[in-house]
């Protein structure tokens, strides 16, 4: 029979204007680490909105936006724009700086993970990737479909892997299931930290109702997805703990003291070009 992770906690997050705050280093970022901050956006906009030039250190940011095309800029000399349903990884390393507005109208749905890098690579150089909706990994399951934004799915053949290069043992899933379908999933054994999240639909994650709160799964054992009679949409993570402490600066987060003080130094320095 088969084991299932067992629900350890519930999150319904912090509103923050438009955007739900489900993981920060403050409550669950330090359980679920290198997953230490993940944003959901739900809400009706104009075109435009977004966020100004901005920097981050130490961390990753992975920006899935599937309801409206985002132009973009950011200080590894990439700019212009991400069709929607593409992927924004921005690795800021050492320092760099970015922005985002949204292109469309209406209601629009999306998420942004931050992801923690471990030492040498939060100290490294900032590098960007931007990958168009037909490049997103995307695999068939029984009663429906599966995207692999970070890390891998199955074995062989089947094996279908994220374009994103992201520096941790980690799986990042959207899984998307018709009505009366379902679906589960054993992650790789090291990977000890998972959260499920219904984001779209009704649908029960190991048995239980997973409304609009973030479910925080034990350490081992499957993670099985169920709908009833409407269709639904799941956000699924799993990875390798991260086995350091989070030092927080103003936008960054690293392992220690001494990187956090460099790379606030380099951002100031990219900053003073921008004229910032």
């Amino acid at each position: 029979m088969t084991k299932l992770r067992p629900i350890v906690a519930r999150a319904r997050g912090h509103q923050h204007g438009p955007i739900n705050r489900l993981i920060s280093p403050d409550d669950l970022g330090d359980r679920l680490k290198p997953f230490i901050f993940l944003d959901f956006f739900d809400a009706e906009i104009e075109p435009g909105f977004g966020f100004g030039m901005h920097p981050h250190s130490g961390i990753a940011t992975l920006t899935w936006q599937p309801g409206t095309d985002v132009r973009y800029s950011d200080t590894t000399g990439q700019n212009g724009v991400l069709k929607a349903g593409g992927l924004e990884w921005m690795n800021a390393g050492g320092g760099a700086w970015h922005q985002g507005s949204l292109m469309g109208s209406g209601r629009v749905t999306g998420f942004q993970l931050w992801v923690a890098m471990p030492p040498g690579v939060e100290d490294g150089a900032s590098f960007s990737q931007y990958i168009p909706p037909a490049d997103v990994a995307l695999t068939p399951i029984p009663g429906g479909t599966l995207r692999v934004l970070l890390g891998e799915y199955g074995a062989g053949h089947d094996r279908v892997v994220s374009p994103i290069q992201s520096h941790q043992d980690m799986t990042y899933l959207v899984v998307s299931l018709s009505p009366g379908q379902s679906w589960t999933f054993t992650p790789p054994a090291a990977h000890s930290a998972a959260f499920a999240f219904v984001f779209s639909g009704v649908a029960k994650v190991q048995g239980e109702e997973g409304g609009k709160t973030l479910m925080v799964l034990g350490d081992a054992g499957d993670i099985a997805i169920e709908t009833t009679d409407q269709p639904a949409e799941v956000l699924i993570g799993t990875a390798a703990p991260h086995r350091h402490p989070l030092v927080m600066g103003p936008s960054s987060v690293h392992t220690n003291r001494a990187s956090l003080d460099a790379s606030i130094a380099r951002i100031r320095k990219i900053g003073a070009t921008l004229g910032r």
